[in-house]
């Protein structure tokens, strides 16, 4: 860490599934760590009585919300040095019966959450010569999904917003970086009725699903100050389901 000081990290989503994987790694890592939620109060209480992660709650969709939501960790704990975007929702549908409304929801919480939050960020770590942004997307982001036009619309414009950004913050100490992962075992996989699991499983080249902490790994890793040349970079996790060039 810089100076013997924890850096900040910010972990969006990061009460639940993958996010609290992900905030539970970086704190394991020696950082500070805030955690996002949108609304679910009992999931945020218990992961903070287990993990003596702090959580705030604004939607990461609306832009004042995230700068009066940044403000406010950055008053307690300090700059932030780390920013996960992994805040996300499915509004999931045929895009022919897809409605509006479905899709500016999945749009709005998916992207616009990460212009939201990297926005009230990146120019304070370009200032102080030193920031990890990391954007978790998703394998359907890569390969599309049937049914899901508007989250792979979302998760793909995740990976071209990153691979932009990376150049204009490179020369500033700014890595800008994105994991894919592929089917993770979540509570909303794990969900799936048996048959459709079994299809998805079957699907996955290392025959299992996914497990949260494997991708906290991936973010511990691109988070290390040691991660310094690394940027612009796409990291999938999917178990070989699908090889991106």
């Amino acid at each position: 860490m810089s100076d013997g000081q924890a850096r900040t990290a910010i972990v969006t989503g990061g009460t639940r599934g993958i996010g609290e994987a992900i905030a539970i790694r970086l704190k394991a890592d020696g950082y500070k760590v805030a955690a996002t939620y949108a609304g679910n109060d009992e999931a945020a209480q218990k992961f903070t009585a287990a993990t003596d992660i702090p959580a705030f709650k604004w939607d990461v969709g609306d832009y004042e919300a995230c700068k009066a939501g940044v403000s406010t960790i950055e008053e307690a704990h300090g700059t932030t040095d780390i920013l996960v975007n992994n805040a996300g929702i499915t509004r999931d549908g045929m895009f022919h019966k897809m409605t509006p409304d479905q899709w500016r929801d999945v749009i709005r919480a998916d992207l616009d959450s990460v212009f939201n939050m990297t926005h009230q960020v990146f120019p304070g770590m370009r200032a102080r010569g030193f920031g990890r942004i990391i954007n978790i997307s998703s394998i359907n982001g890569q390969k599309g999904q049937m049914g899901q036009a508007n989250y792979s619309a979302a998760k793909a414009g995740m990976i071209g917003f990153t691979r932009a950004l990376a150049q204009e913050g490179a020369f500033k100490g700014v890595t800008v970086n994105a994991v894919a992962p592929g089917y993770i075992a979540t509570e909303m996989v794990s969900a799936m009725n048996e048959a459709a699991l079994e299809k998805v499983v079957a699907q996955i080249p290392v025959g299992r699903l996914g497990e949260a902490d494997e991708i906290a790994r991936c973010v511990s890793f691109l988070a290390d100050e040691r991660a310094g040349f690394i940027t612009g970079a796409v990291l999938t996790a999917n178990g070989g389901q699908y090889i991106a060039a």
